[in-house]
């Protein structure tokens, strides 16, 4: 990996808004399965997929997902549950309860909180197949007491004929109440449109290739969306108490990812740097992604000296990483200078793979930069929010002037009049105050 001062270090961040070939081809995918339903998702996945399935296909059935705990291994099966039972445990204690405020005046002001109805989960199934992210995905909206959780997933995953079970298995460990064999943009089409096969959803969350994001955003407004997600990112801000094989690893970790993917040191130490460099030559050459890993760190890879510690954390903050490991000899002295960042590991043994499979927090983070105003997965993300107004007559009357004083000072007499017409039949009946 080379190794830069901060002054020659910039990390060229690139957002995929895809092609004006492949937005167009989106456009026409979500296009044609909105009008013709069923019928396109069966061309498309004939297309695309090389898989020629009927309409009654689509849904996978109960025995096909029971079927799938014998092509898998009971330790995963056991591993699995280990982690979604972590995974529940962190997201039940961001649970909100409604409120209400009860004013003197009798009037009450409050908050309901409800789930959403539907959520469509998008599961990959080209290059590589993620069963965690099925975990990271449905469980929050499982403990967010969403009562439909669909999933949808390529009919061949990795080139194989049918879904990879370990998919299947830890949709079932997660709670998945539908999964359907289609893929690509005209999953997502068929999510936030519907099918006779398939109801529409109101939310979708899920990673994808450049298709399915593009198709996201494409149906956003229609349905929500979780986000545009950028490749995976890494920053470790370590001082010389740091082990450099255990740096090179976790920025390993990362960078075997994709060819996007970011890995980056920030340390003052300038031997640290060289041995990191060092360590991470040689652990490359042990992995089976070594080609990926060598071309993520080639065009987004660097190790970066700082002056200071405090030059380092500014950096960060500017990053905004995804990922962030303070590999310190007092981790938890800095975490309070960290402003932006998605997830936060401290210390030697919190390695970032430690958090995407096990240890609860979500593994799905803001990328990008984003940061900065962005957060991770969690339940916040399949409820909605209703205010609820009771506003009593004592209050109307004490009210209903200023109310419309500022209706009017807007141009809208009919907001003023919606006031006055209450306050006049009052005056005329002489109620009483309530």
């Amino acid at each position: 990996m080379k190794v830069v001062s901060v002054r020659d270090f910039k990390l060229q961040r690139e957002s995929d808004y895809g092609t004006p070939e492949q937005n167009e081809a989106v456009k026409a995918v979500v296009q044609a399965v909105r009008a013709e339903g069923d019928a396109a998702l069966l061309r498309y996945t004939e297309e695309f997929d090389k898989m020629k399935l009927e309409a009654h296909e689509l849904r996978v059935p109960e025995a096909e997902l029971k079927a799938a705990y014998d092509h898998v291994e009971p330790s995963f099966v056991t591993a699995i549950r280990a982690a979604a039972e972590n995974i529940r445990s962190f997201h039940m204690k961001q649970k909100r309860n409604s409120w209400m405020d009860l004013q003197p005046d009798g009037s009450i002001l409050g908050q309901i909180i409800r789930p959403l109805r539907r959520v469509g989960v998008y599961v990959p199934g080209g290059k590589a197949a993620y069963p965690s992210s099925v975990l990271m995905n449905v469980i929050p909206a499982q403990v967010a007491g969403v009562p439909e959780i669909v999933m949808v997933t390529p009919p061949a995953t990795r080139g194989k004929e049918g879904i990879d079970p370990y998919i299947l298995v830890a949709a079932a460990e997660a709670g998945v109440t539908e999964i359907y064999r289609v893929g690509g943009a005209q999953a997502i089409a068929a999510l936030a449109y519907g099918t006779d096969s398939i109801v529409p959803v109101d939310k979708i969350c899920g990673p994808g290739n450049i298709y399915v994001a593009l198709a996201k955003r494409e149906v956003y407004g229609v349905v929500n969306i979780d986000s545009m997600a950028g490749p995976s990112e890494i920053v470790v801000l370590a001082d010389d108490t740091a082990e450099p094989s255990y740096i090179a690893a976790d920025l390993l970790s990362q960078a075997e990812h994709d060819e996007m993917a970011s890995a980056v040191l920030i340390t003052p130490s300038e031997s640290l740097a060289k041995a990191v460099s060092t360590e991470v030559e040689r652990q490359l050459e042990l992995l089976p992604r070594r080609d990926i890993a060598r071309a993520s760190l080639d065009s987004y890879g660097a190790i970066i000296v700082t002056g200071t510690m405090k030059e380092g954390i500014d950096l960060v903050n500017r990053l905004a990483p995804e990922h962030l490991e303070i590999m310190t000899e007092e981790p938890m002295a800095l975490m309070g200078q960290i402003e932006n960042a998605g997830a936060i590991f401290l210390g030697a043994y919190s390695s970032e793979p430690v958090g995407d499979y096990f240890a609860g927090p979500n593994h799905i983070i803001p990328t990008n930069g984003t940061a900065r105003f962005a957060s991770p997965v969690d339940l916040d993300d399949f409820i909605k929010k209703s205010s609820m107004i009771y506003y009593s007559k004592e209050a109307l009357l004490r009210d209903g002037e200023t109310i419309m004083e500022l209706a009017r000072r807007e141009g809208f007499e009919g907001h003023a009049q919606a006031i006055a017409v209450r306050l006049e039949q009052e005056s005329n009946t002489g109620g009483q105050s309530s």
